[in-house]
């Protein structure tokens, strides 16, 4: 990404404010497996806690962050996830980006984008009219 970019933009990475801002103020953690990296404040708040943030690797999507970097950013463990992860099971599927809003969204039958017709219903419904 172009100089401007990272200056004007903040849906596509962090800008060159946070990125120095972390630089000076954070120490670095971590790293998933998608790139993103997580910082934690040099200095704690007023009330004790650790201030806590992900700066993403690409475009910012919350959705990127993995369920035990979500708990970690949240304050739900003291230690970083990558010290007490499990090895991952046969069964767990790899990471798949939020859909929504693009070409490779979920469209049931009958949602407008589909054309929007569905199955007529058959003789399980039966309409709702009220006593009169």
């Amino acid at each position: 990404m172009s100089v401007l970019g990272k200056i004007f933009t903040w849906w596509n990475g962090a800008t060159i404010g946070t990125t120095l801002w972390s630089w000076r103020n954070g120490e670095h953690v971590g790293t998933d497996a998608a790139g993103n990296k997580y910082f934690r404040s040099r200095k704690r708040r007023g009330d004790g806690r650790e201030r806590r943030w992900v700066i993403y690797d690409g475009i910012n999507d919350a959705s990127r962050v993995p369920a035990e970097w979500h708990g970690w950013l949240h304050g739900a463990g003291e230690d970083v996830p990558e010290s007490f992860l499990p090895p991952p099971r046969i069964w767990q599927a790899d990471y798949s980006p939020n859909a929504t809003g693009t070409d490779r969204a979920y469209r049931p039958q009958g949602a407008l984008e589909r054309g929007g017709r569905r199955a007529p219903a058959v003789g399980d419904y039966e309409a709702w009219t009220p006593d009169t």
